[in-house]
């Protein structure tokens, strides 16, 4: 059992923080890879997602940050847009005990011009997706000429997605010598050729590489019809929280309106939403105003909402690796998960790799309750103004407790980002704070406000 600080390198003030965050054991791959990274070594991280791999590299990287040169030092490269807000989110965090530490993302889905703009004011960590961080380049509004850590998050899921020549060719306008992190939940043999070839002398970790027996139960049921295997599922199981994996954007669109028409509180995620729409399901799902999340892979790595009480896989994943990571949404941290998977007849002979781990479930032996509905008590009021205006999560509580006369037992979860904020209130006093605000000022201002469906 190891403590962060045990680490001499960590200054009280983040010690503060990381205590405020409930971090004080670190787990595995941070015991092994922070020291390590403080001392410069080059790295190779093998270790399943949900293992702290973000608190690994970030650490060092924030405490490593010089805010006295106002240009970017470490860089950042993760395989989706969701997971470079995930990674954002937490170094932030981190971050709040360096005044001006600034931290940008680059993806698509934003306009390149606002992102240019943004690096022309200058940024100390940069987390990018690889066609963006190109186009940046390619346009020369990206600059990696001071960059002295090069961290490559799910390396795996990008070679997956075919950026392994973006990657090498995003490295090559990187100074030498550098540090380099590689962190990767999976060792393919791209994964091998992508390490001798950035990486000089790494130190080789592998921890917490499998799923913990038993951590999450697995059953699978054969089914011809699977629309009704997964009603008759979710009036078994009765879960909270619910994720649903389908392999293509439009099942799961269809599947989604088939599901809300039913009565149940559903979201959809998938590549055709744009950013806001595609974080604003993530919040609304994590926030528990939708119940049930229904999605592409897209959300099978990046996506760190805890207690997903059950992943159902409505399509069966293409792969092995694609498997363990939707099932490994759950089960996180301390927790245990559920995770169910359904195959017709026709499809036995490509899922032995699913039907060789879990345990076989009759669907005729579970004992449902046909007028269970998974609905939510909250819904989410928007607000169009958020970090860049200077909110925060007490000034929208104290409002509402204070001024409104809202009871805490009637709020949930409060989500912030750069230009709005997210409140989940419970269906009995959305409205009633909605049409309040319309005269009640948060520290001095007006805000609108508007019911996200």
């Amino acid at each position: 059992m190891t403590y962060f600080n045990t680490i001499s390198e960590i200054p009280l003030a983040l010690l503060d923080i990381l205590e405020d965050l409930h971090f004080t054991q670190m787990t595995k791959i941070q015991e092994e890879s922070i020291p390590a990274i403080l001392e410069g070594r080059d790295l190779f991280a093998q270790s399943k997602t949900g293992s702290g791999k973000t608190l690994a590299f970030g650490l060092p990287a924030v405490i490593r940050t010089d805010i006295a040169a106002n240009r970017p030092q470490t860089l950042i490269i993760t395989p989706t847009r969701e997971l470079a807000e995930q990674v954002a989110t937490e170094l932030r965090k981190l971050a709040a005990y360096k005044a001006n530490l600034k931290i940008l993302t680059l993806y698509g889905g934003v306009p390149l011009r606002s992102q240019a703009d943004s690096l022309a004011k200058g940024a100390h960590i940069l987390i990018g997706t690889p066609g963006r961080l190109k186009d940046h380049l390619s346009k020369h509004t990206l600059e990696l000429d001071n960059i002295s850590t090069l961290i490559l998050d799910e390396a795996d899921k990008m070679l997956d997605m075919g950026f392994y020549d973006d990657i090498v060719s995003i490295a090559s306008n990187i100074p030498t010598p550098r540090q380099t992190l590689l962190f990767s939940a999976t060792f393919p043999s791209k994964i091998e050729h992508l390490s001798k070839k950035l990486l000089i002398n790494p130190l080789s970790i592998k921890v917490d590489t499998l799923q913990e027996a038993g951590k999450i139960d697995e059953i699978v049921y054969e089914t011809s019809d699977k629309f009704h295997a997964l009603i008759t599922l979710i009036n078994s199981f009765k879960p909270t929280s619910l994720l649903i994996f389908c392999n293509t954007k439009a099942d799961v669109v269809t599947l989604a309106e088939r599901l809300h028409a039913l009565g149940h509180s559903v979201i959809d995620l998938q590549g055709d939403l744009d950013q806001r729409a595609r974080n604003e399901s993530i919040i609304l799902f994590s926030n528990g105003s939708k119940r049930i999340l229904v999605a592409t892979d897209v959300a099978s790595r990046g996506l760190d909402i805890k207690e997903i009480e059950l992943v159902i896989n409505y399509d069966l994943p293409f792969d092995k690796e694609v498997y363990t990571h939707r099932i490994g949404r759950t089960g996180r941290a301390d927790a245990s998960g559920i995770a169910l998977s359904l195959y017709t007849p026709e499809e036995s002979s490509k899922c032995h790799y699913i039907t060789s781990r879990a345990r076989k479930g009759m669907l005729k032996e579970l004992q449902t309750d046909s007028k269970y509905k998974m609905q939510s008590d909250f819904d989410t009021l928007c607000l169009n103004g958020g970090k860049k205006t200077k909110l925060r999560k007490g000034d929208i509580l104290g409002t509402l407790c204070k001024e409104i006369g809202i009871g805490t037992e009637e709020i949930g979860k409060i989500d912030i980002t750069d230009s709005n904020a997210y409140i989940a209130l419970n269906h009995n006093v959305i409205k009633k704070v909605q049409k309040a605000l319309k005269t009640v000022k948060i520290k001095k201002k007006k805000y609108l406000s508007w019911i996200l469906d």
